[in-house]
């Protein structure tokens, strides 16, 4: 029998579940934080650093991450608590769908569209902007980080990739922002992630289980272990890497 001890250590060396740098982050804040909002609502929050950084930034304003997995949101809750913001922050062990959570001065959707639809990609992404404009208040700002295709990938990329991968799950960054438009925002800001992020994320996103598998190779756990980095890294290096994006899209509310 294994224990929590027994596995690699997960995600430590992230510090946003996503290809994101300090230097956008600082950036992102500064733009949700300039709308002054009291309230910020982050969908899919996991350890919720981003709406904690529009807390630090934004003096009195409150916040609630909405996710489902109990262990990033309690090191949500631990980061909240160090840094003096327990009292602000709430991390909240539920479902996004329907949420009764909102709405929002600041809805922050990260890589998370797929809790707020049922729908099949790419259907899912322009449903969840629907739902985001429900959620978020007159005047207020939605951040939507969301993939899309860079350009339409090959078979063989295709092939490599996630299993059932499809050219037509993704919408092109075009599309992308004119569903956003016609689901009632203006873009405020749009960005994406260059290749220096997405390397350092994925290679992040592995690290903690690279060096684990180096200092334990004879480890019980080690095998499977392997064989799921391997693919991960495979799917990564073979399939989308420079096909897939991710847009940072900064919304406005219409009406």
């Amino acid at each position: 029998m294994t224990t929590d001890s027994d596995h690699p250590p997960r995600l430590t060396r992230l510090t946003f579940h996503g290809p994101l740098s300090e230097a956008r982050a600082d950036r992102l804040v500064e733009r949700l934080a300039a709308a002054n909002p009291r309230t910020v609502l982050d969908i899919g929050c996991g350890w919720g650093e981003l709406m904690l950084r529009v807390l630090e930034a934004v003096p009195g304003a409150t916040g609630v991450g909405v996710d489902l997995k109990g262990e990033d949101l309690e090191r949500g809750r631990k980061n909240a608590a160090e840094r003096g913001l327990d009292g602000r922050a709430v991390f909240a062990e539920e479902s996004a769908t329907d949420t009764a959570r909102g709405p929002a001065d600041a809805v922050l959707c990260l890589s998370a569209s797929h809790a707020l639809s049922s729908a099949a990609p790419p259907r899912t992404t322009v449903e969840a902007l629907h739902a985001l404009r429900r959620l978020v208040n007159p005047g207020g700002r939605v951040l939507l980080g969301e993939g899309f295709w860079q350009r339409e990938p090959t078979a063989e990329e295709l092939a490599a990739m996630w299993p059932d991968a499809d050219a037509g799950e993704h919408l092109s960054l075009g599309d992308l922002v004119d569903a956003a438009i016609e689901a009632g925002f203006r873009p405020l800001w749009i960005e994406t992630a260059s290749v220096e992020e997405w390397e350092a994320f994925e290679s992040g996103y592995r690290s903690d289980v690279e060096e684990w598998l180096a200092a334990h190779p004879g480890h019980a756990l080690a095998a499977e272990t392997r064989e799921r980095v391997d693919a991960q890294r495979s799917s990564w290096l073979r399939g989308y890497r420079r096909v897939l994006g991710l847009a940072y899209l900064t919304l406005v509310p219409v009406g």
